[in-house]
């Protein structure tokens, strides 16, 4: 099913629109919320502190910015927990690990360690579902909505498809939970293969 998320008809929204609607979907939801990401690269929004020292090549300014979050994103995984849900991702890495994963790891880690949990998966363990191109970038929230979220050319944000489709997004949910048991904790992955590299250059 996954493999067929980008055939599935949904409902365009702009980035704004995605976000009010993500917001308003977890706010109610009782139970998991999945994301899925598997691109190697994306381009952060200008303004984000952390994007703006690592395209600048200050990488330790850029940790701390990171390190900075860790009480927002404690509070985050609080607010989930008080409502009876949890947000957990997959992450899919390609190896030689590229720059922007490495930069993104030390952001997911801190998130991980602040109550979100993050498991991460070798793309060659899932090839069989890449029959025609990559696997999407998704969001599930519970068993109610599906987005596939949308990069532009240079895979910045720039909104979402709204899938309601229940058959499609129970499908969905049955693959992203099998990835999740056969993946990875982040924190094992961190230690053993992001932990040793040295900086990396944008």
């Amino acid at each position: 099913m996954l493999d067929r998320i980008w055939d599935m008809p949904g409902v365009g929204l702009d980035r704004k629109t995605y976000y009010e609607q993500m917001a308003h979907e977890t706010g109610r939801l009782t139970g998991l919320v999945w994301k899925v990401e598997r691109s190697q690269f994306f381009t952060e929004q200008p303004d984000d502190p952390a994007w703006q020292a690592f395209s600048a090549g200050d990488w330790q300014r850029s940790l701390a910015v990171f390190e900075s979050e860790r009480t927002d994103r404690q509070a985050t995984a609080a607010r989930y927990a008080r409502q009876g849900s949890e947000f957990r991702r997959v992450r899919i890495v390609e190896h030689p690990v590229s720059a922007y994963v490495q930069w993104e790891m030390q952001a997911l880690k801190i998130t991980n360690e602040s109550g979100q949990p993050i498991r991460v998966v070798d793309a060659g363990k899932v090839s069989d579902l890449e029959h025609d191109h990559p696997l999407p970038e998704l969001v599930v929230v519970g068993h109610q909505v599906l987005f596939e979220v949308c990069y532009d050319e240079n895979w910045a944000s720039c909104g979402a498809r709204r899938i309601d489709d229940p058959h499609v997004i129970e499908q969905a949910v049955a693959e992203i939970a099998q990835m999740w048991a056969m993946a990875e904790p982040l924190a094992d992955y961190f230690a053993r293969e992001i932990a040793p590299l040295p900086v990396p250059t944008l």
